[in-house]
């Protein structure tokens, strides 16, 4: 799970839809439907739930949801310990 599934999963909680995830993201919609795949094969259980039939659609299951949150808690714990060599880097620069 990087940065790029995060924003999928993101899409797809917001549009309901792989397609329209993939649309708002400017990526194929195969390309989506091969990361929703990934993601759904690796962890125990499924993130991303979808409908059959003409209605289509997509949700994020518990796990889905779950994932995502967690995700997003380690970006912004990382972030908060990186500030001091970040801003040491920063002053290294011209």
């Amino acid at each position: 799970m990087g940065p790029g599934k995060r924003d999928l999963l993101a899409a797809i909680r917001q549009t309901g839809s792989i397609s329209a995830a993939a649309a708002a993201m400017g990526m194929s919609y195969r390309r989506a439907w091969m990361l929703v795949e990934t993601m759904n094969r690796c962890f125990r259980a499924p993130l991303v739930a979808t409908s059959r039939g003409r209605a289509g659609g997509a949700t994020l299951t518990r796990d889905g949801k779950r994932a995502l949150t967690l995700y997003d808690s380690l970006e912004a714990e990382s972030r908060k310990g990186a500030r001091r060599p970040l801003a040491a880097l920063g002053m290294m620069l011209k």
